[in-house]
């Protein structure tokens, strides 16, 4: 246990698995990169993760508050979360997946893609929902706020390395994504199935 950090082996490998959750912030990161190289696609990555962190910030705020006053009430947040983390893996193995087309378009700074990703991070305001949600499954009542920042900086840098990985790929990977479909409705239904795992065994934890 890193801190007091609960199941921490399972916090990693759900991080791990939401990465592969082909979002608006995944395709924006591609989309640069395919356009305008590397630099654009790191440009990308650092507005989709700043926005991302704002969000978080917000949801720990507000959990360090809820645990420090209301212990029952983070009880009701845990089961909740385990409830909304099935909710979102049948969401997923429902949902149709579209190929995302890659159009022309002349070279942009890589400020201009920032600009761009962070734009797209900050409307999506469900992401605070998932924070609140996510991180009290794998926290106890009594866990410090510093706990819930050691889980905002693991969320971070692991979502940094594979999204800078995307990028380092290249604009070759990046259209082939972009040309597979298929590709994007495995990764979309693998990680279905294991939020709605992870939603079940969580939901058993916590009995």
């Amino acid at each position: 246990m890193l801190l007091q950090i609960e199941n921490y082996e399972s916090f990693i490998a759900a991080v791990l698995i939401f990465q592969l959750i082909p979002g608006p912030g995944t395709l924006a990161i591609l989309n640069a990169t395919a356009r305008n190289g590397v630099a654009a696609g790191l440009g990308a990555v650092v507005g989709t993760l700043l926005g991302d962190m704002l969000y978080m910030i917000a949801a720990i705020v507000g959990l360090a508050a809820v645990m420090s006053s209301h212990p029952i009430l983070f009880q009701g947040l845990q089961w909740f979360g385990a409830a909304y983390l099935g909710w979102m893996g049948l969401q997923l193995l429902r949902k149709p997946v579209a190929a995302a087309g890659a159009e022309a378009a002349s070279r942009k700074s890589a400020w201009v893609y920032f600009r761009q990703a962070f734009a797209v991070s900050l409307t999506n305001p469900k992401v605070i929902l998932f924070f609140v949600a996510f991180f009290p499954l794998f926290l106890r009542a009594d866990a410090s706020s510093l706990t819930l920042l050691v889980m905002m900086a693991h969320v971070t840098v692991l979502s940094l390395l594979y999204q800078a990985g995307l990028v380092l790929a290249g604009n070759a990977i990046a259209h082939q994504l972009a040309s597979l479909p298929l590709v994007g409705k495995l990764a979309t239904r693998l990680a279905g199935v294991a939020l709605l795992g992870f939603g079940i065994k969580l939901a058993l934890d916590n009995r």
